[in-house]
Parts: structure tokens; sequence; C-alpha cells
């Protein structure tokens, strides 16, 4: 072929060549912007392919599990039937159990039933006891008045028979009176005898003046004088002794004629006064009755007096102790008494005596006996032999201070204050002759409210004199001028105070003073003037008195209390409440102990603690220590609250809480 047809063809060739080549290799790059976006997405589907196959492979994994635990479910299913029938028999069982449960619910109120009134029973039975002990004593005491009924018969009969010499005894009786008069004409001979002897003593004594001058007749004159002298002089000794045996003759004979005359008078049947000796006015009320009028003071200048009375007597008590105790004679409207308790020798007697003395309030001691048992030893008796009630001088006593049912010849007394002191007054059971009393105090109306009759007659002692027909029995109200004090020794020989009595005093335990100097008691008490009921009333506050700021400190300190002593279980009622308040109204504002803390800390002492005799220490520790912090922290009184520790370590001999009191200084 021609070179150059073939070069041309070579060329034709290359160049066709390079346009499919370009041709080729345009197309392949809009290939390539084509599948651009597909691979993208290739990619994605390759990654999530392979993401499926290691989920794949843990499927697989999970469905080997699966089916080696499906290998194991013919196993477990038996025992889920089991179970299942496990469950049906423990629902049937479950039923039965539940009837059960009913019928012992029945009978567990079925039971508390029977405890309830086996519990009543017992207490029925109780009181019944008591009842029938008293009934045996009334039939013991009506077959004693019964065997007295006759030989009171049979006395009246003898009475009867001796009345015809009686009659005669009278006859007797009038000559004796003529006799009487007869030895009295003859006592005036004989003075009439003593004068003339006097008067020839007198002439003996001239005539031997008169002849002293003649010696030797003198002399002769002069034993003869002597002898006669000797002679009249024994006459007249004989005249004073036969003046004196008569006197008491007839001092004799005007006593057994009175004695004759009331024995003629009865068995003629006149009227005897049953009450003669309850109006007569005791001992303790006649120096009341004379002293002046106490003119109108300031309490802080009573009780200064007082302290210093104290003071000069020899008898150191700490002012608090002082404060203490004329605080709880204020407040006998709430709590009715104070009862000072320690051993023997502390001067709890003397408190009250000085303290009256000082104040110018009236005082009565009122010696208790162990043989105590019942009202009339408080009060007296109704005598049915003589026909007379035989009082106390208690009983006399508050029948001249009573205002509303006392004599009017004694209205002078009813405006005065009078203390009354049972001393000792443990020795014998308080609640038998002492219950009966203390309720009727309670029941008093408030102070102001006494004028309305039937307000009082709750409160008012009926005396146990029988009455004629359509006559009213006499009766007395304890009004609140007269204040009641009681101390007890804490010895083997005494009782311990009934919870009626603990709820209702205010209770002060204290060692002896410090010292007791060796000073002669004054005796002033005559000089003192008498303190008016109603100058003492002016010196009694309430809880409105105190300012808001006090009021509000007073309801935190006795929500306090409420809590500690609910966590001790001896919760404490409104009645306790209302007596804490009080005393704290009433503490003396003028005192180095204003403080309201101070007062709190007293009623802690006095009414608080004697409630916690018998908690178990054990079981009470931690609300026994919470109480001995509130006192120490709260209250800042540091004496009692080591007080309360030492009463805890003493009491844990026992395990049984018994407060010893804190000494004062």
């Amino acid at each position: 072929m021609d070179p150059l047809v073939l070069t041309v063809l070579v060329s034709t060739f290359s160049l066709a060549t390079l346009v499919f080549i370009m041709v080729l290799v345009a197309a392949r790059a809009d290939h390539q912007v084509t599948i651009r976006g597909p691979l993208a997405t290739l990619d994605a589907l390759e990654s999530q392919i392979a993401t499926k196959r290691e989920t794949l492979v843990d499927l697989d994994d999970d469905l080997n599990m699966r089916r080696e635990a499906l290998a194991n479910i013919a196993g477990v299913q038996a025992e889920v039937d089991a179970l299942i029938r496990q469950k049906h028999e423990l629902l049937t069982e479950y039923g039965q159990l539940e009837d059960r449960r009913e019928e012992i619910l029945a009978l567990r109120a079925e039971t508390e039933d029977a405890f309830a009134r086996h519990a009543a029973a017992v207490q029925q039975r109780t009181e019944t006891e008591v009842e029938c002990e008293r009934l045996q004593k009334e039939l013991a005491e009506a077959r004693r008045l019964v065997g007295e009924i006759d030989a009171m018969t049979e006395h009246h009969e003898a009475l009867s028979e001796k009345t015809s010499q009686l009659r005669i005894q009278a006859e007797e009786l009038e000559d004796i009176l003529k006799r009487e008069g007869e030895m009295r004409a003859h006592m005036l001979d004989h003075e009439r005898e003593i004068a003339r002897l006097d008067g020839e003593i007198e002439a003996r004594r001239r005539q031997l003046e008169a002849a002293a001058a003649a010696a030797h007749s003198a002399e002769q004159k002069n034993a003869q004088l002597h002898t006669d002298m000797a002679e009249a002089t024994a006459v007249l000794a004989v005249a004073q002794q036969n003046i004196r045996e008569s006197q008491d003759e007839i001092e004799a004979l005007q006593e057994r004629r009175n004695r004759l005359q009331e024995q003629v008078a009865n068995l003629e049947g006149k009227t005897v006064d049953a009450l003669v000796e309850l109006r007569t006015l005791p001992p303790a009320l006649v120096d009341l009755r004379d002293r002046e009028h106490l003119e109108l003071e300031t309490e802080a200048v009573a009780l200064d007096r007082a302290r210093a009375h104290l003071e000069a007597l020899g008898l150191h008590y700490p002012s608090r102790v002082v404060h203490a105790f004329h605080t709880a004679m204020k407040v006998n409207e709430t709590t009715q008494m104070a009862v000072l308790a320690g051993i023997s020798g502390t001067g709890k007697s003397q408190l009250p005596r000085r303290y009256a003395e000082a104040m110018g309030i009236g005082f009565l001691q009122v010696p208790v006996q162990p043989r105590w048992d019942s009202p009339q030893d408080l009060m007296g008796f109704y005598n049915y032999i003589e026909s007379r009630f035989r009082p106390t001088d208690m009983a006399r006593t508050l029948f001249h201070m009573d205002m509303w049912n006392g004599p009017d010849d004694s209205r002078v007394l009813q405006d005065r204050m009078l203390l009354i002191l049972l001393d000792e007054m443990n020795l014998a059971r308080v609640e038998y002759y002492f219950s009966d009393f203390l309720s009727r105090l309670e029941s008093r109306p408030g102070r102001g409210q006494e004028k309305v009759r039937a307000m009082r007659k709750d409160a008012e002692i009926e005396l146990d004199i029988p009455m004629p027909d359509g006559e009213s029995t006499q009766r007395i109200f304890p009004g609140y001028n007269i204040l009641f004090v009681g101390t007890m020794n804490e010895d083997e020989s005494t009782q311990s105070l009934s919870d009626k009595v603990v709820d209702r005093a205010n209770i002060l335990r204290f060692a002896a003073p410090r010292t007791i100097a060796a000073t002669a008691p004054l005796d002033d008490r005559d000089d003192l003037p008498a303190l008016s009921y109603e100058h003492w009333k002016s010196w009694l506050r309430h809880t409105w008195d105190l300012g808001t700021g006090n009021r509000h400190s007073m309801s935190e300190q006795i929500n306090k209390i409420l809590d500690i002593m609910r966590r001790l279980r001896r919760p404490i009622g409104h009645r306790l409440g209302q007596a804490i308040m009080a005393y704290v109204c009433n503490y003396p504002q003028h005192s180095d102990f204003s403080d309201i803390r101070v007062p709190f800390a007293d009623q802690v002492e006095m009414r608080i603690l004697p409630k916690l005799r018998g908690v178990e220490i054990d079981a009470a520790q931690g609300n026994l220590d919470r109480l001995r912090r509130y006192v120490d922290e709260d209250l800042n009184d540091h004496l009692l609250a080591e007080a309360i520790s030492e009463s805890l370590d003493a009491s844990r001999i026992t395990g049984q809480f018994v407060w010893r009191g804190v000494t004062r200084t």
C-alpha cells in the first residue's frame, strides 16, 4: 500500500482513536458524575449491612440462648405448675386462717370485754369490800349503840327509881344550902372573932408597952402575953383553915347542885342546848379578837417584817423558802393546803407559827394522833348520853370564823385571817380523817361567790347532830380566810401521803436551818396588829395581771412541763395546771426572785417531783434526764437540777424514783 495512504490511514485511525478515547473519557466522566450519588448511598448501605450483620450475629447468639432457655422451659413449667398448686393451697389455707382470724378477733373482743368486766368486778368487789368494811364498822357501832341504848334504858329505869331519891337529895340539898348559910354565918363569926383577937392582940401589945416601966411585973406580963399571943395565933390559923375548908365545901356543893339540877332537868324532859360548847370561843381566837387592826401596808413590807421576825427568833430560813411558803398560802383557792416535809427537828412547825405571828394571822395548832380514823377526830362528836355536841378546838374555830353561819358576836373575827397547822399529819392515815374535809375545801366556790348559798352548800360541813323535825343541822363553811398547813415526818412511824393529798398540796421538803441561834424568843405577839381578810385579798393577783410577755412565757413553760410529764406517763390535768399558773401569778414581784422562772422552778419542786414517786428509773431514765436539763437550762435553777441528780443516784438502789428535796441557801 502506498505509504502516504498508509500514513493517512494511520493518522486517521489515530485521530479516530483519539476522538473515541476523548468521547469515552467524556462519557466516563459523565458516568462518574452520574453514579457519584448512588455510590455514596451504597457506602451507607454497606455500612448498614455491616451493622445488620453484627446485629444478626447478636440475634443468633440471643437465639441460641433462647433455644437453650426453651430447652429448660419444660422443667421451669413443672416448677410453675407446682407453685401454682401451692398458691391455690395457700389461698385455701389463707381463707381458712382468715376465718380463724375473725374467730380469734371475736374471741379477743370477748376476752377484752371479759377483762373489762373482770376489772369492773374487781373494782366493784373492792368497793364492796370497802363498803362491807364500813358497814361492819357501822354494824359494830350500831351494836355498840344498841348496847348503850340498852344500858341507857336500864340506866333510865334506874334513874326513874332514883328520881324519888334525887328529890329527897334535893331536899337534902336545901338543907345543905341552909347549912351553907349557917356556915357562912359561922365564917362571919370567925372573921369577927379574928378581928376581936386582932384587937385584943393590939391591946395586949399596948399593955406590954405600958408595962415596960415595971421590970418585974412587965416580965411576968410579957410571958403571959406571949402565951396569949400564941393561943390567939393558933386560933387565927384554925379559923383561916376553917374558912378555906368552908369555901371548898361551898364550891363542891354548888357544883353538885348544878349537876343535880341538870340531871333533874333531863329527867323532867327539859331541852338541853347541844351546841353550847361549839359557841364557846376557843383560846386561839381570844387573842386574835383583842388585837388591833393592821393598817394597810404593802406585801413587801409585810414579808420583810416576817423575815426579820424569824431572824430575831434565831430561825434562819432562806429567803426563797419564806417566799415560797408565803405564796403557797396565797393560792389556797386552787391549792387547798401546804405540806412541810422532812425529818424530825427541821423547824417545820416553827415556820408557819412564826410566819403567822409576824403577819398578824391567828394560829391554831392541831396535833394529829395515831389513833385518828374518822372525821369526828378532826371536828368532834355528838354525846348521846349528855345530848351535847363535843367539838374540837378546830371545829369551834371554824364556826366562829365562818362569816355565813357563824355567830353574830364574832363578826370582828370573820374579817381576820387564821392559820391551822395539822402537826405531824401523817401519824395517822390522812385519807381516813382528812379526806372528806379536803373534798369540802376543794368544793368551795370561787373567791367572791361564797355569798350564794347554793354555791357554797357542797363545801359546807354538816355536823353529826340529831335535830328535831323541822330544824336544820348546824353547818360550817371553811372560808378562804382560813389557811391550812400540815407537817409530816418521814420515818418508819409515819404513813405516806395519798395521791389525793399530793395533788392538792404544795409540798415543801427542806433540810434543817444551817444555824439556830441561842436567842430568847420574842414575846411580842400581843403587840402585833391583826391582818384583815380584805387586806389579804389586796395582795392576790390573777393571770391577767401579768404582762403579755410573761403570759406568753408562762404558756411556753406550762407546755414544756406537760410534754415531759406525758413522756413520764404522769400526765397532769387542768386543776394542777391552773394551780401552777396561780402560784406563778401570785409570787411576790418585788422580791429578788422576780424572774418568772423562779416560781416555775418552785412548782417543779413542790408539785411535779412529788408526783414522780415510784417511777421506774431504768424505763424513764431519758425523760428524767430531760426534766433535769429543763430545770437546769430553761429555768436556770442549778441547785434543783443537782438535787434531781442526787435523788436519781440515791433511788437506783430500789429502782424507783423518790424525791428527797433540795437544800436552799
